[in-house]
Formats: structure tokens, sequence, C-alpha cells
């Protein structure tokens, strides 16, 4: 067993490793040149279309959910512990500098978002049930002018996206609710699998529909109580906070290893800042996996630029808004390099929970523990929607789609009571594999979102 660990953690390191990193954001970097930075020009535009009132109707198309619960479900499977847990990761892995490589990569990470949720629902279909049914593997199927080379990537994509969502989207998130609430509140992991297991299932009976209207109020509501507790730590530690982030941008760009001030005892150099703040970057806001567009899909949009245009703005959201939180208050609060009773260095959500106690007190903890707990919940809810459409692609069918949602939920009790690293690693790789076939898949159909893009300049022009 333990062989098989170590095997399965060399493979994760390496599909993380340098080759899948240059991959995803030089697809970004790439596809944001060929669409001649539209989608940098046009953030505004998106992020009005997210707030306005028609986003919240369906008036305009056709779909099964509004455009704002399109993209509201989406980061709920986004906006996850990794906003919480992996901002600190990386900036004790990777030293605070690691935040700005997460920017980085978000500012290319919006052009992959917006080119994989508008091919999906461009190449979307309606299944047998009358609901969307839509996501990269159509995309490959239909899109790709090689028929049998996309066939088996869209197979491979739906396979990958499958066995991620019992992972990523499923045991990791269940394991993160039990351990924090057992931590802070001394809650038996046992008891939260079953409450956990139980609400799951009772809203994802109910398909995208429930799922939605679920997302639209938990999501907005956590992101915006966790940014003002966050926004209320970092003034709290305003005085430190010109060489909080004065020590961010050195240490992002500085090719010797350089370390001291406020972040204690951590050392780290451009490249280890460039390497997890990429990773963590990437996969917080999930650009470019592909997993975003499936529920894009069921958007209710005349134009698919349009919706690609509202759930591009999921990246801002998650990384540009809700990690910087998390890292400036870090930051500002000098508890990076901290120890804790045991002498070991604080890491992952600890770490954020000391920095938001030192304004805060216990309070503090709490709140980051709600966080967590809200956050990891909402992505149980929209992963099972990415799975589930992967599934119903995999079989050809709609038939069996309750069978999975069950199995999915039930599935979230073994997450909350069992650590398995073996399943973490699992999952990890299949989320890394997701990306490859869309990537390929992005790049081939990138001269149509090149022509796609323009031609709605018209629309935003009006």
């Amino acid at each position: 067993m333990e062989q098989l660990n170590e095997i399965v953690t060399k493979i994760d390191n390496f599909v993380w490793g340098p080759v899948m990193l240059i991959l995803l954001v030089g697809t970004g970097v790439f596809l944001t040149v060929r669409t001649r930075f539209l989608t940098w020009k046009n953030l505004g535009y998106a992020l009005k279309s997210t707030l306005s009132k028609e986003a919240r109707t369906k008036s305009r198309g056709e779909g099964d959910v509004s455009p704002f619960s399109a993209l509201t479900t989406a980061l709920a499977a986004t906006i996850g512990t990794g906003n919480i847990v992996g901002v600190a990761t990386a900036m004790v892995s990777g030293g605070p500098g690691a935040l700005v490589w997460m920017w980085i990569s978000a500012a290319f990470g919006l052009t992959s978002k917006f080119s994989e949720c508008m091919l999906a629902i461009k190449y979307r279909e309606v299944n047998a049930k009358g609901e969307m049914s839509g996501g990269p593997m159509y995309t490959m199927k239909k899109g790709l002018k090689n028929k049998t080379f996309g066939s088996v990537l869209a197979w491979l994509f739906a396979l990958f996206a499958v066995i991620a969502s019992f992972g990523i989207g499923n045991m990791t998130q269940g394991n993160s609710i039990a351990g924090a609430l057992h931590t802070t509140f001394g809650v038996p992991t046992g008891i939260t699998g079953i409450v956990i297991t139980v609400v799951s299932l009772l809203i994802i009976v109910g398909g995208i529909k429930s799922i939605s209207k679920v997302s639209s109020v938990v999501v907005p509501a956590m992101a915006i109580f966790y940014v003002i507790c966050g926004i209320i730590v970092i003034i709290g530690n305003i005085s430190n906070l010109p060489a909080g982030i004065a020590m961010i941008f050195k240490m992002a760009f500085s090719v010797k290893a350089v370390g001291g001030g406020l972040c204690g005892s951590i050392v780290a150099s451009m490249m280890s800042a460039m390497r997890f703040g990429v990773a963590r970057g990437v996969f917080s806001n999930e650009a470019g996996m592909g997993s975003a567009a499936i529920t894009a899909a069921a958007a209710t949009t005349d134009n698919p630029v349009r919706q690609g245009y509202i759930n591009m703005t999921g990246t801002f959201w998650d990384t540009i808004v809700v990690c910087t939180i998390t890292g400036l208050a870090i930051a500002s609060s000098g508890v990076l390099g901290m120890t804790n009773a045991a002498g070991e260095m604080l890491t992952g959500s600890d770490i954020t929970i000391a920095a938001f106690e030192t304004i805060l007190g216990s309070a503090g903890g709490w709140l980051v523990t709600i966080g967590i707990t809200l956050f990891a919940f909402s992505t149980i809810l929209g992963w099972e929607y990415h799975g589930e459409k992967a599934f119903e692609y995999l079989l050809g069918t709609h038939k069996y789609n309750m069978i999975y949602r069950v199995v999915f939920s039930l599935v979230v009790y073994f997450g909350c009571t069992q650590t398995l690293s073996l399943v973490w690693n699992f999952s990890d790789i299949a989320n890394a594999l997701m990306a490859i076939p869309n990537l390929i898949c992005m790049l081939l159909l990138s001269g149509e979102i090149a022509k796609d893009i323009k031609e709605f300049q018209s629309e935003i022009k009006k």
C-alpha cells in the first residue's frame, strides 16, 4: 500500500509539475493574444453584465437556469478550500510572492475560462429529458474536424471528470469540513459525515435547478461574508500592510532565495513562488480545466459569447478577490513562519486561522471554520453536476443520473470519516488529466474563438 502511495504521489507531482503549468498558463497566454486582449478590455463589461438584473432572469434565449445561477453554480465548485487553505499553503511553500503568480495565472486564466465556457454553450445539446447537456466533451465531439480524435478526447475528458468529481469534488471537501469542525468545535467526524450526506442528498436529488437555487444564495453570501471578515483583519493590521505588500512583490521576482521581515523563517525564490502560486491559482480558479464549462452549458442565453463573458468573471471573483483577501490578511498579520506548541511551522487552514485571530480573537477561528465548511459544501454541490453530466456522456443516456446522485451523496460520508492520501493524490491526477484534452481542444479551436469574440464586439458597443 505504501509503495502504491509513493508511486501515486510521484505521478501527482509530475502531472502538476512544470510541464502542466506551462501548458495551462501558456494556453491562456496564447488565447489572450489570439483574441487581441478582448477578454481584458471587456472585463468591465463582463462584471457589469454579471451584476445586472437581466443576468438573474431567463429572458434571453434558451437554457435551464439563469446566467447568474450558471455562474454561481460554477463558482460553487470553484470557490472552495483552495481560497482559504490553498493560498496559505502556497505562501508557506513558495513564500508570500506566490500571491503575485496567482494573479498572473488568473489574468491569463480569464481567457481560458471564457473560451471553454463559450464553446460549451455553442456545442451543447438537449437531452431526452429536455435538459441542456454540454461541456468540453461535447465541444470535442462536435467541434473538432477530426471526428475520431474528437471522440477519443471527449471520452477521456468525461472519464477523468467522473473520477475527479468523487475525489476533488467530494471526498476531499468532506474531509476538509469534518477536519475543520472537529478541530474548532470538537464535532465527531461521523456526525458531520451523516449531516452532510443527508443535506447533500436532499439538494442533489433535485438536479441542476435545486443545486443552482442553493448556490445562487449561498455562494454570494459566503463570499461577501468572508471578504468582509478578511478586510477587517487587513484594516486591523494596516500598519504592517505596506511592508507586507512590498514583501509579496519583492519575493515574487527575486532570483535568489530571500526571507526575513514579515515572513519569519520562510525563505523562497522566484521559481518556488512561481511554481506554487501558479499551481494553487489554477487549482483554485480551475481556468483551463474545463469543469466550469459543464455548468455554463446550462445557462439561458441567446449568444455563447455573452455567457462566456459572464462565466469568465468566475476567475476574477475567485482569485483576484477572494484569494487576495486571504493572502493580504496572512501577509499583514505577521503569522507566516510561526510555529505551534509542538514547534512545527503553521500551514494550511491553521495559518489563515492564526491571521484572523490576530484581530478577531477566538472568533477568527470560528469564522474561518464556518468559511471552510460553506465553501467546501458548495463545492460538493457544484462538482456533483460536473460529474453527473460527464457520467451521462459516458453512458450516452440520462437514465442513470439518479443513481449517480445517490452514490455521490453517500460517498461524502466516506470523505468525512476517512483520511486517504491515496484518494487525494489520485483525484488530483484525474483533475490534471482533465485539463489536457480540454487545452488541446481550445488550441485547435482558437481561430473560431477569436472570430466569435470579434463578431460580438459590435454588440458590446451598443
